[in-house]
């Protein structure tokens, strides 16, 4: 797995199933990242060959729920990425998964209620002996490559140190999003500070911030130095972003995110869900189109 010169399909909860990771690599994604999956329910899952669609499943015991899904054909460039609090859980489950993706990732930055309540995402932060005791145990014990993604603390300085540790175990790479914890969307991502990380360290720094359009990629690396670009909002309301060539219409692309999705079997309510955010995006929903979307009981009602 290679972290240079890469453009990167953030890791985004509901959003970043099987068929928009192929999606965002068939308009030029180079590595993407699956949402975040706790722990403790990867470890209730069996692995599973769907010969039906030729997918390999990760289903919950004594149910049908999928709880991750990928293919062969984005086993080089796909990241599993892992909520955990606890090395020997990560450990357990990174090992489940590790020959299926091309590399794990611990989620070390994300804010929403039910990461930081379990100890998990960014109430990792504040913990840098636990950081240091998941890493290094991943490092010692799998093949494939491991890398994390965090946040900024509430001091350069503080970011700095951490990054520093995280090195120290060993990581192939390391994602910075330009935001604190209590930071919103709308609040600029601090590039700056991001810059600060990659002077300070000598793995690839993925840089993780306020990034929609493709010449962005190019902005925020001389902005900051970094190795490559992760795009998380960007990216899901348009995918096409990461085409060279320009972004095609937001029309065409929510027809072929359909088709993946109908092609690979997608849950329902996450294809409503990932619909209803682009949508909110270019218009509104309560007009005809969102409404129909939100009434929509099937894939044929969507398609």
């Amino acid at each position: 797995m290679e972290y240079r010169n890469k453009l990167v399909l953030a890791p985004m909860v509901r959003v970043g199933t099987l068929p928009f990771r192929l999606l965002a690599a068939q308009y030029g994604a180079d590595i993407t990242y699956g949402e975040e999956i706790i722990d403790h329910k990867m470890l209730k899952c069996d692995r599973q060959i769907n010969e039906l669609i030729g997918s390999t499943d990760f289903v919950e015991k004594g149910t049908k729920n999928v709880v991750f899904r990928t293919c062969d054909e984005e086993k080089d460039t796909v990241v599993f990425q892992i909520g955990t609090s606890d090395a020997v859980r990560a450990l357990a489950t990174a090992q489940l998964v590790c020959n299926d993706v091309a590399a794990v990732d611990i989620n070390m930055g994300c804010p929403k209620s039910f990461s930081v309540s379990g100890g998990m995402g960014a109430a990792l932060l504040s913990k840098p002996e636990l950081i240091h005791d998941i890493l290094t145990t991943l490092r010692r014990n799998l093949n494939t490559p491991v890398t994390c993604k965090i946040r900024l603390l509430k001091s350069p300085h503080d970011t700095v140190e951490l990054a520093r540790r995280i090195e120290k175990t060993g990581v192939s790479a390391l994602a910075v999003h330009g935001r604190k914890v209590p930071d919103r969307p709308r609040d600029p991502a601090k590039w700056n500070e991001i810059a600060d990380v990659v002077s300070a360290l000598s793995i690839p720094v993925i840089a993780n911030g306020d990034v929609f359009e493709y010449d962005d990629f190019e902005r925020i690396k001389s902005a900051t130095g970094a190795s490559s670009v992760m795009v998380a909002r960007g990216a899901l309301w348009n995918a096409s972003m990461f085409s060279p060539e320009g972004k095609v219409s937001y029309e065409a692309v929510k027809r072929e995110y359909i088709r993946k999705c109908i092609l690979w079997d997608n849950d329902l309510k996450s294809t409503k869900h990932t619909l209803k955010e682009m949508i909110m995006h270019y218009s509104c929903l309560e007009l005809p189109e969102g409404k129909a979307v939100i009434k929509s009981e099937s894939m044929a009602d969507l398609a």
